[in-house]
């Protein structure tokens, strides 16, 4: 449900300028009201969870409570942000770095280096796939000494070694550039410049859940790959990395419905279904990574309707899930290729969080909020 500013301002019993700043630093979702586009509407659960905060509830417990689900910020880091709508690489612009970087660049910016010495390329004993990066993993897992203790040089070290071994397992061996390389694999060369701007956009994404699980596994002093692995793991789930799935159903249902699309949309909501791929927390105006994305290719008619259809009944503007699944869909890409273009790149961006988590010295140890039972307190007999 979606509120107007002033219902909004009537539970939140507040100022209208600290409900613009909840917006702008992703406490609150907003989105243009499709009656007047000059005015906004309020996710109500956003709005309903600040004014249980004002009424009473511990403000320390409160802001530790928020920072776990898009709240404040919970960690200090170096690497990337999202202010005023847009995403920043070490203070640059990601939109603008993706009209001509390459996946290379970013993380010889990210990793502060002057150049990314990937490795030769291994004999890979099948074809490259993402069971056989787990697999590669979890090997490297077993056998990498801890992170703890280690100087930069050697993480660094590292840390080329383990985007030289996920190159390979996805986008197969070589030494061409990482995009080129994918293109070839699957038979698409004039998908290359769209396949080297998505992973330029995909590289990193501030504390996401697959960053935070990776640096939370270094932070115990596992090795680089634990944290690799970790962050793999976290990224295979639907509300992450995953996305794309239930989005391309979504286009094929309702973007090339015979009927109207908006019609298709409202049987799909009517049934109690998401709509995917549409609207983000942190860009309440729109994700600028999908606008920059989709830019690079000629969007399929089934995307454009869908995409046409959720605005226009909610509003919601398209998010770079959206943007990857209607890539894959253009290029005739493979169905997981929307999760491998996203393991592909964001393991940049993974190793850039773990080596500066590695190099702070720091546990990440946040402690449970108990709304269990309460043990009761025990009597000793009584002696008769």
């Amino acid at each position: 449900m979606w509120l107007t500013a002033t219902e909004a301002l009537r539970r939140l019993g507040t100022k209208p300028q600290s409900l613009y700043a909840s917006v702008s630093r992703g406490r609150v979702a907003a989105r243009p009201d499709p009656a007047d586009s000059r005015r906004s509407l309020y996710r109500e659960e956003d709005i309903d969870r600040l004014a249980h905060r004002a009424k009473g509830r511990n403000r320390t417990e409160a802001v530790a409570a928020e920072t776990m689900s898009w709240g404040e910020p919970v960690l200090p880091s170096a690497v990337s942000t999202i202010a005023g709508g847009r995403l920043f690489y070490r203070g640059q612009d990601a939109v603008q770095i993706a009209g001509s970087a390459t996946l290379e660049d970013i993380a010889k910016l990210l990793w502060e280096l002057p150049v990314v010495p990937l490795l030769e390329a291994e004999r890979l004993p099948v074809s490259p796939s993402m069971n056989g990066l787990f697999s590669a993993l979890a090997g490297r897992t077993a056998s990498d000494p801890p992170s703890l203790g280690r100087g930069r040089m050697p993480l660094l070290r590292d840390a080329a070694g383990l985007l030289s071994l996920v190159a390979n397992r996805l986008a197969g061996p070589g030494t061409a550039p990482i995009h080129e390389r994918l293109a070839a694999l699957w038979g698409h060369p004039e998908a290359a410049d769209s396949l080297r701007r998505a992973l330029v956009l995909l590289a990193d994404h501030e504390l996401n859940v697959s960053t935070f699980a990776a640096r939370v596994t270094v932070s115990a002093g596992a090795s680089l790959a634990a944290g690799m692995l970790a962050g793999l793991c976290a990224l295979s789930g639907p509300l992450h990395g995953a996305a794309a799935g239930p989005i391309m159903a979504l286009a094929a249902d309702v973007g090339s419905a015979p009927q109207s699309a908006e019609h298709a949309l409202r049987e799909w909501v009517g049934e109690g279904r998401a709509t995917p791929g549409f609207g983000h927390r942190l860009y309440p105006r729109g994700d600028p990574r999908a606008g920059a994305l989709l830019a690079a290719f000629e969007v399929p008619n089934s995307y454009l309707g869908l995409r046409r259809a959720v605005e226009s009944l909610s509003g919601e503007l398209p998010n770079v899930d959206f943007a990857l699944s209607a890539l894959a869909s253009t290029y005739n890409l493979p169905r997981d290729a929307p999760q491998t273009i996203f393991a592909l790149a964001r393991s940049v961006g993974w190793l850039a969080h773990m080596i500066e988590q590695v190099t702070s010295g720091n546990l990440i140890r946040p402690r449970a909020h108990y709304v269990g039972l309460t043990a009761k307190s025990s009597e000793r007999p009584r002696q008769s």
